[in-house]
């Protein structure tokens, strides 16, 4: 089993919650705390590993099979406009994720976001950390708004695409067991962030992933990677 990334590698893809931006213990704390206003217990201890990497309506369909009825037809809506709420004064980056745009743009590594979360909640996290200076809007792609989210590959296979690269050529930094699901099928090395405690997904190890707990891991696994046409 190889447990590096492959070589020739031209293009970054981030997942945005967990990664980019820290939001992920609060929005699903926020949705842990809705989960029980309808009667389905889950503690904010369990939070993250429940919801994590949930878009909106997968979090209706996973409340709705578990009370065994229908939610209101705005359930979603709502749950979307509290974690945007949530985000215009709680998101902060990750540790290290500032630096590493930065260096990724100083070593003219091409980069983009691909994320469960909608435009909307992109725009409000990036913006209120300050990261929309550093990633550019025509890099940011949103499974939910694409009507494919994960574990689904298309955001990964239509970013790619759109950069002229092979899922080959790609690696995608993931946190979350949803997440590293939709890279496995779509065929891409991939970095998976977590915690050394946090326990691995259920398909590890699989080729080409490589376990890391902190973005400032990221780049000397990656440099030596680089295809030379980069010119890094």
């Amino acid at each position: 089993m190889t447990n590096e990334l492959r070589n020739g590698l031209k293009f970054v893809i981030f997942d945005c919650d967990g990664v980019l931006i820290d939001s992920e213990r609060p929005s699903c704390r926020a949705t842990a705390e809705f989960a029980r206003s309808k009667g389905v217990h889950v503690s904010d201890e369990d939070a993250i590993e429940t919801f994590a990497g949930m878009t909106q309506s997968q979090v209706v369909k996973f409340l709705e099979d578990k009370i065994g009825s229908s939610l209101p037809e705005d359930t979603e809506t709502k749950l979307r406009q509290n974690i945007i709420r949530l985000m215009q004064s709680n998101a902060e980056p990750i540790e290290g994720a500032m630096k590493l745009l930065e260096d990724l743009r100083k070593h003219n590594i091409p980069f983009a976001v691909g994320s469960n979360s909608s435009i909307r909640e992109m725009d409000v996290k990036f913006g209120h950390t300050g990261m929309d200076k550093l990633i550019p809007k025509d890099r940011i792609y949103s499974a939910n708004d694409m009507g494919c989210p994960k574990p689904a590959p298309d955001v990964y296979l239509y970013a790619a695409k759109q950069h002229g690269v092979s899922p080959e050529e790609t690696l995608v930094v993931e946190d979350s067991d949803v997440g590293a699901e939709s890279v496995r099928r779509a065929g891409m090395s991939c970095l998976l962030l977590r915690d050394k405690d946090h326990k691995l997904p259920s398909f590890w190890p699989t080729p080409h992933f490589v376990h890391i707990t902190n973005l400032s891991e990221m780049m000397p696994l990656l440099l030596p990677k680089l295809a030379t046409s980069l010119g890094t």
